[in-house]
């Protein structure tokens, strides 16, 4: 708007350009909006991979453990 005080001249001149800038702007700010959601979203589904990654582990060695006392077991019972 300053651009049409200064050079003066029909503001049909400028308002297709006004309204070109406002609708870049509205898509900017569409973009940034759905960049910090999808950002939101990774970082819920890396803590939720941790996690799974947490329980994946527990139950690796919970089965080592029931391998190996299964097998002291069976290495004892001969001697009784």
């Amino acid at each position: 708007m300053s651009a049409r005080r200064a050079v003066g001249g029909s503001r049909y001149l400028y308002d297709s350009f006004e309204a070109a800038q406002a609708r870049i702007d509205m898509q900017e700010r569409v973009f940034e909006a759905r960049k910090e959601a999808l950002e939101f979203r990774i970082v819920r589904l890396e803590s939720a991979i941790e996690r799974l990654e947490k329980r994946l582990w527990l139950s690796v060695y919970a089965v080592a453990a029931g391998v190996i006392m299964h097998g002291a077991l069976a290495m004892l019972n001969p001697l009784q």
